[in-house]
């Protein structure tokens, strides 16, 4: 997983982003154990082929905070990188989604659910109140970005 050169911060909100990148790559068969065979196939179509089919998912990371006056940083690229090694590559890079991760044993693995599956595994690595988004490019049209569970109307 490469961070891009022109990874960098921005002011939003006088809060501080910062973006990483990645690049995952993982088959997939997509398929609710809800559905019968036809509605599988008539709602996934041809990601529904039994033998799956294949992504490479680009995944941007956005965290926040407040730059440190000493570093001039909201955080070190590098250890951005570290949390992201092992929060998304080490457990889904050249993995099968839906044979090799518990977590999609009964959860369909859409796209959505690979931003949720990524959120929730950042906030385990990632300092309390720091990550701001998910975004996963499935395709150059089909993008998905996750900022969590909204705790009221009008988040």
């Amino acid at each position: 997983m490469a961070i891009p050169q022109d990874a960098g911060t921005h002011v939003e909100d006088s809060r501080d982003l910062l973006l990483g990148e990645g690049m995952l790559l993982s088959p997939t068969v997509l398929e609710s154990k809800s559905l019968s065979d036809e509605k599988n196939l008539k709602l996934f179509g041809k990601c529904n082929n039994p033998n799956g089919h294949g992504h490479n998912y680009k995944v941007l990371v956005t965290i926040h905070g407040e730059i440190d006056p000493v570093t001039g940083m909201v955080k070190n690229l590098t250890d951005l990188k570290d949390y992201m090694e092992e929060a998304i590559m080490k457990p889904l890079d050249h993995k099968n989604l839906d044979q090799d991760i518990p977590y999609f044993a009964d959860v369909v693995s859409t796209t959505e659910n690979v931003a949720v599956y990524i959120w929730e595994n950042l906030q385990k690595v990632l300092p309390v109140g720091v990550l701001y988004k998910v975004k996963v490019h499935e395709t150059d049209k089909n993008i998905v970005v996750y900022k969590g569970e909204l705790s009221g109307l009008g988040d």
